[in-house]
């Protein structure tokens, strides 16, 4: 079984963490902006998963178990946060809640 060489490994998760952080960056809907954190958090696993398998460890194996529990997490938060968000303005675009109130 041939293994992947850790550079292809990192330069897919650097392409990923990068395109997540341009999504996340440049849309305004939140559910776009959810998706892209959640594919920066997948990215970051990768190289860890990369590098412990490169060193022959199974660490990277492990902080890819936390690294999946945080992104559960987040997701059930987000999601809370956009159904309150949706139900307060009646939309998705972050720039509806530039004018906050108390």
């Amino acid at each position: 079984m041939t293994q992947i060489p850790l550079e292809h490994g990192l330069l897919l998760a650097s392409a990923l963490f990068t395109l997540g952080l341009l999504g996340f960056l440049v849309r305004r809907n939140l559910i776009i902006m959810l998706v892209c954190v959640e594919i920066m958090l997948n990215a970051a696993g990768l190289a860890f998963v990369m590098a412990g398998a490169h060193w022959g460890q199974v660490d990277g194996q492990i902080m890819f178990i936390f690294i999946l529990t945080m992104a559960a997490a987040e997701v059930a938060v987000g999601l809370a946060i956009i159904l309150q968000f949706h139900w307060r303005y009646q939309s998705l675009d972050v720039d509806q809640a530039s004018t906050m109130k108390g």
